[in-house]
């Protein structure tokens, strides 16, 4: 997997743009706020109640894997 739970979130956004469109779609609004420099993406999912693993799994959907 590309993008881990333990990411932070700023440096998913960063490395990835295209997944501000998967945190949208999942209700994770964060990745704008100072807390996302600070907070991985499972931390940011659990606060918000969203399903980590599905969120984990669409992100990965939309960036490239490593081949």
């Amino acid at each position: 997997m590309t993008i881990t739970k333990e990411m932070h979130i700023g440096e998913v956004v960063e490395k990835y743009p295209q997944a501000v469109e998967v945190f949208l779609r999942h209700g994770l609004m964060c990745f704008g706020c100072a807390l996302a420099r600070f907070e991985n993406v499972e931390q940011g999912a659990v606060a918000h109640g969203i399903n980590v693993e599905a969120l984990i799994k669409d992100l990965n959907a939309v960036v490239p894997q490593a081949g």
